[in-house]
């Protein structure tokens, strides 16, 4: 049977000499895994068309069998061109990627989870590499999987508490432009670090490279 969708790729690996197995995190179908035939062949008709975080709208043949199937077409809608010119933001964006993959099961519609990813890129498109940006993200996505702290009965100072309530709620453009206080940063940092932990047995792979852009220090 042929699907259409709109997704994210979010990860890409080879399968053969020939072909790839794309990842995408799709608006309609939750998270699923592809296999694009011939796309390492130079005059494929994938060419161009599959690389990390390309927005597109594709078709696919659903697998009877496995969560494996057949990439047909795609169409490339935006490439957010910006994350290939600097480590630190595709850095984030690969983390929260590997988020979503750690806390979803593919296959499985995600419709709040694919509108938070595009929303997020396109604030790291305004230049926000932002650590409390990225702490939003996971607030967030906890939150859109049901899995979000009772910010109201947490161990956070109320200055802290009161960040986190900020970032947990209104949109990630709007965030991109916050200055908070960097100690309350790193309160928040700290809490969500034992969260994750506690909550999905090991934290995220990626997560410390991709929060290493500390905010600094108070001085004085």
């Amino acid at each position: 049977m042929i699907e259409n969708a709109t997704g994210l790729i979010v990860r890409t690996r080879p399968l053969t000499e020939t072909s790839l197995i794309v990842q995408w995190l799709t608006a309609e179908q939750g998270r699923i895994a592809t296999v694009a035939k011939g796309a390492r062949r130079s005059k494929s008709a994938f060419q161009g068309k599959l690389d990390l975080f390309y927005l597109a709208e594709l078709s696919f043949s659903r697998s009877r069998h496995s969560e494996l199937h057949s990439l047909r077409e795609v169409r490339v809608i935006e490439t957010f061109s910006f994350l290939r010119k600097g480590i630190e933001r595709l850095r984030q964006a690969c983390y929260c990627a590997t988020l979503v993959e750690q806390t979803t099961e593919s296959d499985t519609p995600l419709p709040g989870v694919f509108p938070l990813m595009q929303e997020y890129l396109m604030a790291l498109a305004q230049g926000a590499s932002n650590v409390h940006l990225l702490l939003a993200f996971e607030l967030r996505l906890l939150n859109q999987l049901g899995m979000g702290p009772n910010l109201d009965d947490c161990r956070l100072l109320p200055a802290d508490r009161e960040l986190a309530h900020r970032l947990a709620t209104g949109g990630l453009l709007t965030l991109s432009e916050l200055q908070p206080d960097p100690e309350s940063v790193r309160a928040v940092k700290r809490f969500l670090h034992g969260f994750l932990i506690y909550h999905l047995g090991r934290l995220p792979r990626g997560r410390e490279a991709a929060l290493a852009t500390d905010p600094p220090r108070c001085s004085g």
